[in-house]
């Protein structure tokens, strides 16, 4: 499959990772606009499905994972380059919304 065929989208050039939209099969090579001036291939270490993110560099464990500009959670382990990023590797650190912090 061509590049092209596996759109994807970062939301801001710091972003740690990349959203899939559509189904993504795993080593699919993907390119992702980091910028208008800076896009990078990336292969695909697992099926990535659609709405879900990918890893567009290493993430060490401990670290914030970067979406929209901000911090949506920290790596439970280290989380290479191309790899899904979801629950199993991803600790959300963003408030719900929905329950009552007692101070």
């Amino acid at each position: 499959m061509s590049l092209n065929e596996y759109p994807t989208i970062i939301m801001k050039p710091t972003d740690s990772v990349a959203t899939a939209l559509k189904d993504i099969p795993s080593q699919a090579e993907v390119t992702v606009n980091i910028s208008e001036e800076v896009s990078k291939k990336i292969t695909l270490k697992e099926p990535v499905a659609f709405g879900h993110k990918f890893a567009v560099h290493t993430i060490k464990k401990g670290e914030d994972i970067l979406k929209y500009g901000e911090v949506i959670g920290r790596a439970v382990r280290d989380i290479e380059e191309g790899e899904h990023v979801h629950v199993h590797n991803l600790e959300g650190t963003r408030g719900r919304g929905d329950k009552i912090v007692n101070e």
